[in-house]
This record gives structure tokens, C-alpha cells and sequence, in this order.
């Protein structure tokens, strides 16, 4: 692997790389992270010496400190997004096998909801992938599309509710949020994805000491809406005046997404 490339390419929109062998078994194997030295944030690429795979960047943007870097294996090509955001440098696996190029790269990371309302309401291609043009606002993974006609019941309005893609991720503070629809089922730390009511009674009658595994209900694919304060340690807080729908990015869809080693 071309090292030295790879770290004048990194070089380019003011960011370091270092490449080395996966010495922690808590790590994902060949996980891409963001760590902190004395000289600040940096890329981390982890490689295991079984893990046959080369790094190469195919798209620099300096004016936007980002670029686009590719993983190949034997078992395909891998895509991330790295970049700088606000205040610090992140790291993202990109869907799409067509994707050649830091503005593809982007719009990828687009729901297919929030492209849909870029196409509609933004004229200028330099704006649609700000961080707050007409058709949304972005923090980070999420994107905020506006719903001003949106009428909720004032008693299911959470206050201060936290938004959390999981995966150790530090969640994003709402506000006021409110939750309609999606699939209830029960949740705790042996199940965190959740079971059906079904299963939850199954395990309370066939399991020893179910009962005190802190379960509680939640929602499966709600649709989600917030307002107000939007805070999270590492960005900008926002203000949204109106009710907005929550919608993540697309990383999970993403063939690397299991590289990247979430410390959001």
C-alpha cells in the first residue's frame, strides 16, 4: 500500500493518516476511525495481516476538506467519505457502486426523501448540500426535512429526547420530539434491535431471570418530528421553528459501514 500517497493525498485538505496493524481485539477489523494525539485529530486505518486490501483516494476537494477514499478486497470495492465538518474530522461509508466523486459521494448520503425535496426546492446545485438550504437542515448524520403542516397531540410531545443511531454513538438532544406509527417491541441490553410482544412473553416464561433484564417498550421505525433546540457536543446547535421530519443518512446501507468504528 502506496503510504506515503496516502498521506500527501490527506495532506491536501489539511488532515493526517496513519496506517497500521490492528493490535486491539476490541477493534473492528480493518476499522477507519478518527483518534487524538498531541498534535490533534487524525485518521486511523487499521489493517489485519490477513486482510489482503489497498487504500487509494480517488477524489480530492480541498476547497471542501473532503475526500473520497476506496478500499479494494477481493469481495468488491469499499467507499468512505472523509472530511472535516464544523468541528471535527469524520469518517463515512458511502452506498453506491457508481459513486466516483466527493459531490457523488454526498448526495448518496442523501435519503431518497431528502433528494426528493432538493430536486423540488433547490435551484442552485451550490446549495444543495449545505447544511441548511430550503429543502433541509443537517446535524451531522441527521437531516431535518421541514413539515410545517404537521398537526401532533400536544400530551405525546417528548421534551429533551435524545436521537441516537446506537453503535456506542453519542445521541443528539431534541427539544421537543414527537413520535407517531412504526412497530412497538421490547428492548434491553441482551436485545437492543428488539422483539415482538410475542417473543418478550416467551422469554419472561422460558428464560430465568428475564423478567429483570430492564426491559422497556419502544418503537420500531417510527416516523420521527422535532422542533426547537437540536444539541450535540461536537456541532452547532440548531433551531427549527417548525415541526421537521428526522431521517439518518444512508451510511448503513453502505458495504463498508462495518469498517468504520463509530466514536460519534
Amino acid at each position: 500500500m502506496e503510504t506515503e500517497l496516502l498521506s500527501k493525498m490527506f495532506e491536501r485538505i489539511g488532515a493526517r493518516v496513519q496506517v497500521s496493524g490492528n493490535i486491539s481485539p476490541l477493534r473492528r477489523a480493518g476499522g477507519i476511525d478518527i483518534k487524538t494525539d498531541r498534535h490533534g485529530e487524525y485518521f486511523d486505518i487499521k489493517v489485519e495481516a490477513n486482510d489482503e486490501v489497498e487504500y487509494e483516494v480517488v477524489d480530492v476537494r480541498p476547497d471542501m476538506r473532503h475526500l473520497l477514499l476506496m478500499a479494494r478486497r477481493e469481495r468488491g470495492k469499499q467507499k468512505f467519505l472523509c472530511g472535516h465538518d464544523e468541528r471535527h474530522w469524520f469518517v463515512c461509508a458511502v452506498p453506491g457502486e457508481t459513486v466516483s466523486n466527493v459531490v457523488n459521494a454526498m448526495e448518496a448520503l442523501q435519503p431518497v426523501v431528502v433528494r426528493g425535496e432538493v430536486n423540488r426546492r433547490v435551484k442552485r446545485a451550490k446549495d444543495r448540500l449545505r447544511r441548511k438550504n430550503k429543502a433541509f437542515v443537517r446535524q451531522g448524520e441527521w437531516f431535518f426535512v421541514p413539515v410545517p403542516s404537521l398537526i401532533v397531540n400536544p400530551k405525546l410531545v417528548l421534551k429533551n429526547e435524545p436521537l441516537s443511531r446506537g453503535a456506542g454513538s453519542k445521541a443528539h438532544m431534541c427539544q421537543f420530539l414527537y413520535r407517531t406509527g412504526g412497530l412497538s417491541v421490547w428492548v434491553c441490553a441482551r436485545h437492543p434491535q428488539g422483539v415482538s410482544e410475542f417473543r418478550y412473553r416467551e422469554l419472561l416464561l422460558t428464560v430465568s431471570g428475564a423478567k429483570t433484564w430492564n426491559w422497556r417498550q419502544m418503537k420500531l421505525n417510527p416516523s420521527v418530528y422535532v422542533r426547537g433546540r437540536v444539541w450535540h457536543p461536537d456541532h452547532k446547535t440548531i433551531v427549527l421553528d417548525d415541526w421537521h421530519q428526522v431521517l439518518m443518512n444512508t451510511e448503513a446501507e453502505a458495504p463498508g459501514a462495518r469498517h468504520v468504528v463509530f466514536l460519534d
